[in-house]
């Protein structure tokens, strides 16, 4: 029974993956300054639609998708704490491959990062809590919101803001590194995600294709309401491809640590948020091939 896998990393995997993340959060953070900030804080609609579809949109529509679908608890459970993830790293590549707002897009991962530390836990604990089945693990595990806020903090808010000392202070550094890095942070990420599911190959296909379809489908909704939040709140074209990619683009790699970290490697929640990583790229980049054919209006 998939509730009751585990799946195996060892204690020096997670340290590996939390600094692969720490760079990928970097490797982000060199493409932005004060100003960045600033601009946004004159004009600030866009952003503060972007941050309510990621942590209040699509986690709701999250908890939507699990009543009506009724996972076992550990797949529910998965996909309610992917879905209080910040938006992914490959968000801002996607969003410039769409032809959206990449500032946006690179200033709604910063900020959704810095309020990850209060609202991933938060969001984990409120909607996993209303799902009796999650519930019973949350009770069970007795995960610390400090505790995460702190992983959450160390692993993603301390790069970003390395990132934009550095870029503020010596950008002919950043610039060199900009690119390479951004590269290097995203195939190690890759590599890496891909000899962890290697070690625990044949649970993964045992469970993954019972999942496959609600990852899919979670997926869709999470663009979906990025889409319709956007829409509904009257932006232009350019901002709303961003608020739609920043939504469907999930940080599953900080999902797998917490799951790792906080879980045990629980099975369910292991398979769904390694296959959202495999896919959202997917679905991510296809979107954006579509999108790109033709210029938003701004």
């Amino acid at each position: 029974m998939i509730d009751d896998a585990v799946f195996n990393f060892s204690a020096s995997s997670l340290t590996l993956l939390n600094g692969i993340l720490a760079v990928v959060m970097f490797s982000i953070a060199i493409d932005l300054t004060p100003r960045d900030f600033r601009v946004l804080a004159r004009a600030p609609k866009p952003l503060v639609v972007g941050l309510v579809s990621q942590f209040l949109v699509l986690p709701a529509l999250t908890f939507l998708l699990v009543l009506a679908a009724q996972p076992q608890a550990s797949v529910a459970l998965g996909l309610i704490l992917v879905a209080a993830c910040p938006g992914g790293n490959i968000s801002n590549f996607i969003t410039h491959r769409a032809g959206g707002n990449a500032a946006l897009s690179v200033s709604l991962t910063a900020f959704a990062t810095v309020g990850a530390i209060i609202l991933t836990p938060l969001n984990i604990a409120f909607w996993g809590s209303l799902y009796g089945p999650s519930a019973e693990i949350l009770r069970a595990t007795e995960i610390d919101p400090v505790r995460i806020a702190i992983t959450v903090g160390l692993m993603l808010v301390l790069p970003l803001v390395l990132g934009v000392t550095l870029n503020t202070k010596r950008p002919e550094i950043t610039r060199r590194l900009r690119k390479p890095l951004q590269w290097l942070s995203m195939a190690i990420f890759v590599a890496f995600v891909a000899v962890a599911l290697a070690s625990n190959w044949t649970q993964f296909l045992a469970y993954a294709g019972g999942i496959i379809g609600l990852v899919i489908l979670h997926n869709a909704f999470a663009l979906g309401g990025g889409f319709a939040a956007a829409t509904l709140a009257r932006l232009s074209p350019f901002d709303r491809r961003s608020i739609t990619i920043e939504t469907g683009i999930q940080n599953s790699g900080l999902g797998l640590v917490l799951i790792f970290a906080f879980f045990g490697g629980l099975g369910g929640m292991a398979v769904v948020a390694a296959f959202w990583g495999i896919w959202h790229a997917i679905s991510g980049l296809a979107l954006a091939s579509v999108l790109g054919r033709t210029e938003a209006a701004r």
